[in-house]
């Protein structure tokens, strides 16, 4: 795919520096808008707007809702105020909201003027709502029918309506402004009599979420249920929108990225890596950069505490990266574990004592498994091969001893962190491996040392 992309391109931009526009257009109008937001990126600047005016309207809207932020912004400044009118009366209010929000204020006051009043009220309306709620995300455009409507008459006013809807397959009866119930485009081709009432054939439980549920909420339930469109209900069940599944989708990717970035010890960005400059990526690293370097400072310090007793047993200090590697990767592996469960739904508060015994039956398993192994390591590798005279059987045991505590530690420690902070408010992925690493570093040294006193006497 990649390669024919790149051919494509290629051949785009030869026949644009042939001036073969006819030729040209007769190949985008057979593109999906998608793979021609793909091919606006990779053109130079001053050649997008001359290919976009090539694309029919329809078809231009489309891609347009599809393209980098940089490239619309682009695009817009170089419309004419009628060309800018044709493509925001093509846009479902969704995408004209989230066109809003991506734009500079000069360009948002452009875009705006040039909206049909009944747009820029629907696009003002919709910003009002809270940011990542299902009202921020819902379209307005939907086919409603009324309860005492006709199967035929449905039909016909979906004819009519539908055009311009965001989906028409499934159809929200409203009684009043209130949500009454649902039906599909199928249930009325399939009824037996055009006469058949709405009332009669429509599903009246109808699952619905309100305008300030949360958009990651939203999302699961779309792969929950299954469903093309979610209504959207305010307070007292007034239907006021939908949420389509390809905006659930995006939601998706969005919150992926997000989990990652975190859980990478970096800042969430609203710009993708090839849009951040390196001064965008130099502020979403840096001050996680900063915590973590001053908090590993209570590393240094413990092993500073410690150095009468490493000097006492050298053969000690091999082993503290073992230890610390250790803690670290079995901490990790449980927050990631806990934070993907959370993000699925499957986890909550309540549900911690029952972690936590979890992981620490899982950590007696991996903790003793992995200490009979370094045990026979040390003792065969350390001691006899590599004739490490310094290393005694009371050394072995007191490393094994120290990872089995370090791991049983890391990983209650890694399945407490996540839920906690969710409870607290915070994102689930704040507490993932570098921040947890850090703490079971620490940890795991204290437990090291002192399980080394006890056994050693130093």
């Amino acid at each position: 795919m990649e390669n024919q992309n790149l051919i494509l391109g290629n051949t785009i931009s030869k026949l644009l520096d042939e001036k073969k526009y006819p030729t040209l257009r007769d190949i985008l109008i057979t593109m999906n808008p998608s793979d021609l937001a793909g091919i606006f990126l990779e053109l130079k600047e001053d050649r997008i707007p001359l290919l976009f005016r090539l694309l029919p309207k329809e078809l231009a809207a489309e891609t347009f809702v599809e393209m980098d932020p940089d490239a619309q912004e682009l695009l817009i400044r170089g419309f004419s105020d009628s060309e800018l009118k044709e493509v925001i009366d093509e846009l479902y209010i969704d995408d004209a909201v989230d066109l809003v929000e991506e734009m500079p204020a000069n360009v948002v006051r452009r875009v705006l003027s040039q909206a049909d009043p009944e747009t820029r009220k629907s696009i003002n309306e919709l910003l009002k709502y809270p940011e990542n709620s299902a009202g921020s995300m819902m379209t307005t455009e939907y086919v409603t029918l009324r309860p005492e409507m006709t199967v035929g008459e449905s039909i016909l006013r979906i004819r009519r309506t539908g055009f311009d809807k965001e989906t028409i397959y499934t159809c929200y009866v409203t009684e009043n402004g209130r949500l009454a119930g649902l039906l599909t485009v199928k249930d009325l081709l399939l009824a037996k009599d055009d006469d058949e009432l709405v009332r009669d054939i429509m599903e009246e439980n109808v699952i619905s979420v309100t305008t300030s549920t949360d958009q990651e909420e939203v999302a699961r339930m779309f792969a929950k249920y299954n469903f093309i469109a979610f209504p959207v209900v305010d307070n007292e069940e007034r239907l006021v929108g939908i949420v389509t599944f390809d905006d659930a989708i995006d939601v998706m990717e969005e919150e992926a990225t997000e989990d990652m970035e975190l859980m990478g010890g970096m800042s969430p960005s609203e710009k993708s890596y090839r849009r951040s400059t390196v001064m965008d990526l130099f502020k979403q690293r840096i001050p996680w950069l900063l915590l973590l370097m001053i908090s590993a400072t209570f590393t240094g310090m413990i092993i500073t505490s410690f150095e009468t007793a490493l000097a006492a047993q050298v053969a000690l200090t091999a082993f503290i990266p073992m230890l610390m590697d250790t803690g670290g990767n079995s901490g990790s592996q449980s927050s990631v574990t806990v934070i993907r469960a959370i993000s699925l739904g499957e986890l909550q508060f309540r549900d911690l004592p029952w972690v936590i015994w979890k992981e620490i039956r899982t950590a007696v398993l991996c903790g003793v498994v992995l200490a009979a192994v370094c045990f026979l390591k040390i003792m065969i590798v350390d001691r006899m091969l590599l004739s490490n005279e310094g290393i005694s059987m009371t050394v072995d045991l007191v490393v094994c001893l120290t990872l089995v505590v370090t791991v049983l530690m890391a990983k209650t420690i890694g399945a407490i962190l996540p839920i906690g902070a969710k409870q607290l408010g915070f994102d689930p992925a704040v507490m993932s491996s570098p921040f947890l690493t850090t703490i079971v570093d620490a940890l795991s040294l204290l437990v090291y040392f002192s399980i080394a006193r006890a056994l050693l006497g130093i």
